[in-house]
């Protein structure tokens, strides 16, 4: 028996009921109970209140005829009574992936929809439930005695989408995301995959028919390893900043979330992957991989983080060293203008963007052969800081000298955060 709270709540709410209609549209006992669902839960057995029971007390509250089985249900057509097949179906179907978590979705035949949008018309509707509803929480229900695996309602690592018309599932995989931090100790190598300018990845004599503007990228080569442990059907890259192709990352290295899509296994042996990287000789090491999640993905990218860079420069002809400690003086915790650099200005826009030079000094200086020790805010070009790129950045050490510089070597030496800048 229901308990008598929902009794009390029920019966002045079913006296404005038309009988008539429900005993026209014969309707199962959770179908009717349906209506009340929402009545009732000030006192719950360790199940809840099914609608089931509500059903069989309005079928007293109401005078009614015994209802009908669910297979000769009006509104539902029997699925009520399916909950433990379509469960079995669901796990099933999920057990081909590793997850912890799940959510059971649903699609209903339009006809049943009309007929319940039908039904919430000629009831009270505000105390009702969709069909829908009750059939996600009863089939989880099952679903989470069948596998022990955790309900997650924001973010599922799978969501199994029933449709009840066609007794068909349909998975809705969530990526993998782990972070870590990347060194390339090479140069050659972007961050990311670079598809071929000419053929926009299709395959052309330029790119040897690889699609690649570089034949490898450290995206790809975090990512063959991760892939190989996950199962996962494709990889992409968050990076947080990125160096020049021709530059080393250094130091504690660059942190980045790579995401897997789709993947068939989430508990993955992460020293292993980062021991496999490191013996492939690619140039590439990770540190500190984890599990991640979306939200670090736009902590990274929106991240500005001040950068140290060590730079290699040569200085053409005769110069003045004196000038030059002056210059490099003068620039430290200055702010300069940059117009996008020519080098990059046929894939960005075309516009003045002010950057913090937050220290600058000379680390060694050989004839005419500086080596620079830089720390500059985030999107700072610092080729262009030193070249002066003809003009387009304003104030250069070039530019300030009156000298040609043509810079060497980049590397990357440490990505640091506002405590260790002084940044805001």
């Amino acid at each position: 028996m229901a308990s008598s709270s929902f009794q009390e709540e029920a019966k002045p709410i079913a006296d404005q009921l038309d009988v008539s209609f429900i005993k026209e549209h014969k309707l199962c006992l959770s179908c009717l109970g349906r209506i009340f669902a929402k009545l009732g839960r000030g006192e719950k057995d360790d199940q809840g209140m099914l609608n089931q029971t509500r059903g069989q007390e309005i079928t007293e509250i109401m005078g009614l005829d015994d209802a009908p089985l669910p297979t000769d249900c009006w509104l539902c057509e029997g699925i009520t009574d399916e909950h433990a097949r379509f469960a079995s179906l669901a796990v099933k179907k999920m057990g081909e992936w590793e997850y912890s978590t799940f959510l059971i979705g649903s699609k209903f035949d339009a006809e049943i929809m009309e007929k319940e949008e039908l039904l919430w018309s000629e009831m009270i509707g505000e105390y009702s439930e969709p069909i829908k509803a009750e059939f996600n929480r009863e089939v989880g229900k099952l679903v989470l005695d069948m596998t022990e695996k955790n309900v997650e309602f924001n973010r599922p690592d799978i969501v199994a989408v029933i449709d009840t018309m066609y007794e068909s599932i349909a998975l809705q995989i969530s990526p993998l995301y782990l972070y870590g931090r990347y060194t390339k100790l090479v140069r050659g190598i972007p961050q990311t995959r670079w598809p071929c300018r000419e053929c926009l990845g299709k395959g052309c004599e330029r790119c040897g028919n690889t699609g690649k503007m570089y034949q490898t990228s450290v995206e790809e080569v975090v990512g063959c390893h991760v892939m190989k442990h996950s199962g996962g059907k494709d990889h992409r890259f968050h990076g947080m900043g990125r160096e020049d192709v021709d530059a080393l990352m250094r130091g504690n290295g660059r942190p980045f979330v790579i995401e897997i899509k789709e993947p068939k296994k989430r508990e993955l042996p992460l020293e292993q992957i980062m021991l496999d990287i490191e013996k492939s000789d690619e140039g590439v090491g990770v540190i500190g991989l984890r599990p991640s999640d979306n939200d670090e993905v736009v902590m990274i990218k929106n991240a500005r983080p001040y950068k140290r860079y060590m730079l290699k420069a040569t200085i053409e002809g005769e110069f003045s060293e004196e000038k030059l400690k002056e210059v490099v003086v003068s620039l430290g915790e200055k702010v300069i203008e940059q117009k996008t650099p020519t080098r990059v200005v046929h894939r960005r826009a075309d516009k003045i963007r002010k950057r913090e030079v937050k220290s600058l000094a000379i680390l060694e200086l050989s004839g005419n052969t500086v080596v620079f020790d830089i720390t500059a805010e985030a999107g700072t070009y610092v080729k262009e800081l030193v070249h002066g790129d003809e003009g387009r950045t304003q104030p250069s050490i070039a530019g300030e000298m009156g000298v040609k510089i043509k810079v060497e070597e980049l590397d990357v030496l440490e990505i640091l955060d506002s405590k260790k800048t002084g940044a805001d």
